[in-house]
């Protein structure tokens, strides 16, 4: 089966020295809430799809209509793009899901890619620490008023990005929260949406409506991996 991610843009694209999230869930669905969250309050809309021969066939139905679990949405005024997926992919995606998101955000001249990752916590720690790929990242995080980590392991997806930003020179900056990692984790779904807002100039949170947000996108998120198990079981039975 062929890992190959593919992306099929629905528009002319423009995000010139703009920003790209990564909004894969990690640890819970504190980034997926946190992007959608984004979504919705900043006006955002569809700028392409995401598919892979890995990943399961499913469509996600929301108000009626059939959508991929895995879009592009992009703000052409803020120079805003956002990977959002209702999918948490498997360990052997990672990599593939990290380079096609280098590779689009080379093609579109993207200046900074912002990532995040859950520490599993249940002492309700608020601290949001920030790590760069390159020294200009890393001063952005301190501009951002965020402590950088000195030490540590950042796995998966962003740590992919990390990694490869660090050789070719791309600004990435993945945000460490603390997570309890089960449910919609409100709080630090609106504390990764504001930090978000910090590093992203005109993006913003609407805080009241993220609880609302969180308990719909989770419904989503567990339903789609619910499905995708099931999907699995029967392909390899």
């Amino acid at each position: 089966m062929s890992h190959k991610i593919r992306i099929r843009e629905l528009k002319k694209i423009n995000l010139e020295d703009g920003y790209l999230i990564d909004g894969f869930p990690s640890i819970g669905f504190s980034s997926a809430i946190a992007t959608e969250s984004m979504i919705h309050t900043s006006k955002f809309e569809i700028g392409g799809v995401i598919s892979s021969e890995s990943f399961p066939p499913i469509s996600v139905i929301k108000d009626g209509k059939p959508n991929f679990a895995t879009r592009i949405f992009v703000n052409e005024d803020l120079k805003v793009g956002v990977f959002l997926s209702y999918l948490t992919l498997e360990q052997s995606l990672h990599r593939d899901a990290a380079k096609t998101m280098l590779s689009w955000a080379k093609k579109h001249k993207i200046k900074l890619i912002v990532s995040s990752v859950a520490v599993k916590s249940d002492k309700g720690e608020e601290e949001m620490i920030g790590v760069g790929s390159t020294e200009s990242a890393r001063s952005k995080i301190k501009e951002a008023g965020l402590k950088v980590l000195e030490h540590g392991t950042i796995p998966g997806i962003p740590g992919i990005l990390l990694n490869e930003g660090n050789i070719s020179g791309q600004d990435v900056i993945v945000i460490v929260f603390h997570s309890n990692g089960q449910g919609p984790d409100f709080k630090s779904s609106a504390q990764l949406c504001m930090t978000m807002s910090k590093l992203i100039p005109g993006v913003s949170c609407n805080i009241p409506s993220l609880e609302k947000e969180a308990e719909k996108a989770e419904i989503i998120i567990k339903e789609t991996q619910e499905e995708s198990q099931h999907l699995k079981d029967s392909m390899y039975m």
